[in-house]
């Protein structure tokens, strides 16, 4: 199943992200964090030092090698030019599995705080006023087009923050998207701008309220989220002690819940392949007609297999 976490920035995402792969990870399921926010933080909030290095190449600084990689032997897709960021598999593309030996996962995963995770790369002095960081994240796009996870199986992302997460078709490839708001108008905000791009797709939203320091902040927040509070989170001693460099204690059990709250949600929502093709399909075609076409200099609705239907029967298909 694929997680994303949004939100206000400043809201806790990247906390709650770093919390939440930690908890899947440690009851043993296999799981993949990707750090696919602007400001790259989610490593430290796994537990690297502020003094060490993120070895594992970035996303970004692969996209060409992990394009030829996925198009396979597709016929539909020459060559990695005319790959675009959202150009969806069909037969004879390269499917992934979760944490298999392929050209993904085995040059970019690293495992931070018992967590395999994987980054975008940072948006450096080079791309300033030259790229915009949604390109950096194309490459995750491309790796969430082609992955097949299985039941059991977890991709947490740590999107861009607030409404900047729908710039691009990424928003639509979650099985699950929790939305991180503190009790503030501005934070209520966000989440109601995010509400109402998702409901036009049909994207599946709860909110998970954060920093809750009484009854106030409970009782704002169901009054202004309504039955899309699923959970929330109370101020953490052990959240503060870990970002000031003291690594002592465990979460407190409140918090604890809720997680084990997100995983059940997570867990109950059905895995419909058809959908998901359907978005791929439907935001690769509008952005070949907005820029995409021109880009390349090819009609890349050609692009789309339609006989190609996405999922484990996909994998069958290529055994």
């Amino acid at each position: 199943m694929r997680v994303a976490f949004v939100g206000k920035g400043g809201s806790g995402k990247t906390t709650l992200s770093a919390l939440f792969a930690r908890h899947l990870a440690c009851s043993g399921a296999p799981v993949v964090a990707i750090d696919g926010d602007i400001n790259q933080h989610l490593a430290y909030a796994l537990g690297l030092d502020e003094d060490e290095f993120f070895a594992a190449p970035p996303l970004s600084a692969r996209t060409g090698e992990i394009k030829d990689y996925l198009r396979g032997t597709n016929p539909r897709i020459p060559s990695r030019d005319v790959m675009v960021k959202t150009t969806p598999p069909g037969r004879g593309s390269r499917l992934l599995r979760l944490l298999d030996e392929d050209e993904v996962h085995s040059h970019h995963v690293q495992e931070v705080g018992g967590v395999p995770l994987m980054v975008t790369g940072a948006f450096d002095e080079g791309d300033l006023g030259v790229a915009c960081y949604h390109s950096k994240l194309g490459a995750v796009e491309l790796y969430l087009n082609h992955l097949v996870d299985g039941p059991g199986e977890y991709v947490v992302v740590d999107m861009t923050a607030g409404a900047d997460a729908f710039a691009s078709g990424l928003f639509t490839r979650f099985d699950m998207t929790f939305l991180v708001v503190e009790p503030t108008r501005k934070s209520v905000s966000v989440y109601r701008q995010y509400r109402d791009h998702a409901a036009e797709f049909g994207v599946p939203v709860a909110v998970v309220g954060n920093k809750v320091t009484g009854a106030d902040d409970l009782d704002f927040l169901r009054t202004h989220v309504g039955d899309d509070l699923l959970a929330h989170c109370v101020q953490s001693s052990y959240v503060r002690a870990q970002e000031q460099g003291r690594g002592h204690g465990g979460l407190e059990p409140h918090n604890t819940q809720t997680l084990t709250r997100l995983r059940a949600a997570v867990d109950a929502r059905p895995k419909d392949w058809a959908v998901f093709q359907r978005h791929a399909v439907e935001f690769h075609l509008r952005n070949a007609a907005a820029w995409a076409d021109e880009a390349t200099g090819q009609n890349l609705a050609t692009q789309v297999d339609p006989g190609f239907q996405h999922g484990p029967e996909a994998l069958t298909a290529l055994a």
